[in-house]
Order: structure tokens, then C-alpha cells, then sequence
């Protein structure tokens, strides 16, 4: 496992140093080198300039991400619970996700206006499906024996709901809400895309039409950090809820 991690941060150091090399013989318009992009993060984040970009695209990321997440999750046990629910609904669901959200986004912004309103709905029906897939199937494919044995306990539907399904597919539910969180990213920045002044997202889209190279650079390696922290806290809490329910099986 150290051995994993120390390859793979030098293999993450030699990127950086080839990249660099090639940037030397190329324009900074093309591709700026990662010192020419690091002095630039370095100077926006210490004068303030990103600070507001940074909160309004992390605010629609997280209230787009548990909405989503949320109502994705609540829909999944209801359709993984009743059958009939999830033969209505589920040919619709896939309808709405086989839509590309780029296509969606002018839509909403002409629904929500161009505030921070349609940014969250584009981010939370992105966070949506995943979480709601794998609730189904977690649910879906409960071992049928351990059912059993619940019933002839007589307990509740929803007791063994709480009891056993959720627990028992808690890795898999909490995959789909690793790719939601990674998700979410892209779903506030496709939004800022279309139609927005603040956040990263605008940001990006003002820095191209400045031909500024290295800014563009820059805010992408913003997105990439909150993204990549967003997904390690999400492991962290997984690996707590998989412990405590190990915990609760021993006992």
C-alpha cells in the first residue's frame, strides 16, 4: 500500500516536470507550465479573487448534491420495495436521464432565471440517477433468506427495511453516491456554463473569452481539488458507516 502510494506520487512528480519541459517550447496561450499556473492560483487565491466564485459554485455543488442524492434515494426504496412502482416509473427515469443535461440546462435557466436556483436543479437531476440505481439494486438483491428469517421474527416491512436492506447494501448505495458527489462537480459548472456570472464555471467561459490560458488552468485545478476533497469525504464517511455496521453484525 506505501509502496502504491509513493509510485504513485512520484509518477504524479514526473508528469509535472515533463509537462513543464513541454511548456518551455510552447506558447503560454497553448499550454502554460504548471509553475506559470500555480503563481496564478497562488495570486488569485491570496488577493481574494476566487474566494466568491469558489462559495457560490461549492453552494449549488452541495445543496444540488444531497437534494439530488436525497430524493434519489428516497424514489430508489420505493421502487426497490414496490414492484409495480418500479415497472410505472423506471422506463421514465431512463427516459429523463438518456436527455444529455447540456441539452436541459438552456431550459432551466429560462424555468429558474439565472440565479443559483437552476444551477442546483441541473446539479441535483445529475446527483439523482446514480443514488437511485444503486438504492434499487441494493434493495433488489437483499439475500432472500435473511428476508426470511425476518418474517418468521415477525417483523415490520419497514423494520426490515431499517434493519437489514438499507444495511446490507450500504457499499453499494454508497458507490452511487461517490459518483454523484463526482457528478454534482460537473453538473454546477455545466449550469454556470450557460448561463451565469459567478462561479467557476463563468469563470472558465470569462477566461477563454479573455485568452487567458493559465486562469483557465487555474480554476480547473479549483474544480479538480473540491471535487477529489468532496470524494475522499465521502470514502471517510463510508468507511465509518461499513465499520459501525460490521460493529453491529458481531454483536
Amino acid at each position: 500500500m506505501k509502496n502504491a502510494k509513493l509510485i504513485s506520487f512520484l509518477l504524479f512528480i514526473m508528469l509535472l516536470v515533463g509537462w513543464e519541459a513541454i511548456a518551455k517550447t510552447m506558447s503560454e496561450l497553448v499550454l502554460p507550465a504548471p509553475s506559470v499556473i500555480f503563481m496564478t492560483l497562488y495570486e488569485g487565491m491570496l488577493d481574494g479573487y476566487f474566494l466568491p466564485h469558489i462559495i457560490r459554485t461549492l453552494s449549488e455543488v452541495l445543496l444540488g448534491l444531497i437534494l439530488g442524492s436525497l430524493f434519489g434515494f428516497i424514489v430508489g426504496i420505493l421502487m426497490g420495495e414496490i414492484t409495480f412502482l418500479r415497472k410505472l416509473l423506471f422506463p421514465y427515469v431512463i427516459a429523463s436521464q438518456a436527455v444529455p443535461k447540456l441539452a436541459l440546462a438552456p431550459l432551466f435557466i429560462l424555468w429558474f432565471g439565472f440565479g443559483m436556483t437552476s444551477k442546483v436543479v441541473i446539479t441535483a437531476l445529475i446527483c439523482f440517477f446514480p443514488l437511485l440505481e444503486n438504492t434499487v439494486t441494493a434493495i433488489q438483491f437483499t439475500d432472500r433468506q435473511k428476508i426470511e428469517l425476518f418474517r418468521v421474527l415477525d417483523a415490520t416491512r419497514f423494520q426490515t427495511l431499517i434493519r437489514l436492506e438499507i444495511p446490507a447494501g450500504l457499499p453499494s448505495i454508497m458507490a452511487g453516491f461517490r459518483v454523484a458527489v463526482v457528478m454534482s462537480v460537473v453538473g454546477a459548472v455545466v449550469g454556470e456554463f450557460i448561463g451565469g456570472s459567478e462561479g467557476l464555471g463563468a469563470m472558465i467561459i470569462a477566461s477563454q473569452g479573455m485568452m487567458d490560458t493559465p486562469l483557465m488552468f487555474a480554476i480547473l485545478t479549483l474544480l479538480t481539488v473540491i471535487g477529489m476533497g468532496l470524494y475522499q469525504l465521502v470514502l471517510l464517511i463510508e468507511k465509518k458507516l461499513l465499520k459501525r455496521y460490521t460493529k453491529e453484525k458481531l454483536l
